[in-house]
Order: C-alpha cells, then structure tokens, then sequence
C-alpha cells in the first residue's frame, strides 16, 4: 500500500505532542506493519548533542506495534486501545546515538499472539539499508486497562 492511503498517525497512536515519536505509516499488512520517524534535536530525549540515544530505539518500535494494533481496530471500526510492553529480548543497537533528521525506517512483524491480549513482535530499525537496532518486544492489550493496572485482571 502506498502511504497515501494510511491515516496521519495521531489517528491511530493516542501518544500526543512530545510523546508521539512516530512521523507516518509507511505500510501494513495482516501481520507487519512499517513507519517512519525522525529523532528532533530539541526532544526531551535528545543528549547534549541533540543525538537521540540508542535505547529510545525501543520506544520507537513499541510505538510501531501500537500503530500495528491501532491500525488493525481502525480497520475492523473498533477504537484504539491502550496496550502495554511487558519486556524486550535480544535488543541491540550498532551505534550509541542517532543523529537529529536521520530517516530512521521502524519495522515490526507480529511473531505470536494469543485471543486474550498477549502478543510478540519482531522488530528492527534501518538507517539507509542498514539494520540499527533490533528487538523482540512481548506486549499485552488487556480487554480492561483500568482493572488490569489496579491488579484485578492478571
């Protein structure tokens, strides 16, 4: 699909201002979906050098599987809902920052899911046609977040 027909990314993402890391949806699919992004000099994640710091690379692909998700309820006319990383495996990084307007292409690629929320991407991050960083973040989508944060939905 091209990017002309994917929704701005504030309709799929309830990240807002500086929270929102994510610039566009570049594709998607059933069970991949690809954005872009590019790290801001004056963000508050930024170092003295203006440098986005290699571990926000996480963040930028949780970001990409709630775009995945969010995309996904969009298309089937559900609203979005609120999902939570629980953990990240295998997560590495080849540079210790990146540099502000790099075009940094966010790939996440649904590895398992369950009905009741539980799921697992495979995710990485390319600057130019070179992988940066990869990951495999386990993420949780519970039917309720308000009873599952207050500890009544395990």
């Amino acid at each position: 699909m091209s990017d002309a027909v994917f929704p701005a990314i504030e309709e799929i993402l309830s990240h807002r201002g500086a929270m929102l890391l994510l610039d566009r949806i570049t594709e998607a699919g059933a069970e991949r979906l690809c954005a872009q992004a590019q790290p801001r000099a004056d963000a508050w994640y930024a170092d003295s050098n203006g440098n986005m710091p290699a571990y926000i690379t996480i963040e930028l692909m949780a970001q990409a599987i709630a775009a995945f998700v969010g995309f996904e309820h969009r298309r089937a006319g559900r609203p979005p809902k609120i999902g939570f990383l629980l953990g990240t495996r295998n997560f590495s990084c080849t540079v210790p920052a990146i540099a502000p307007g790099t075009v940094l292409d966010v790939v996440v690629n649904l590895a398992y899911r369950e009905p009741e929320g539980l799921g697992a991407f495979d995710c990485y991050i390319m600057v130019g046609g070179a992988r940066v960083a990869e990951a495999t973040i386990k993420v949780y989508e519970p039917d309720d977040p308000t009873r599952f944060l207050s500890g009544e939905e395990a």
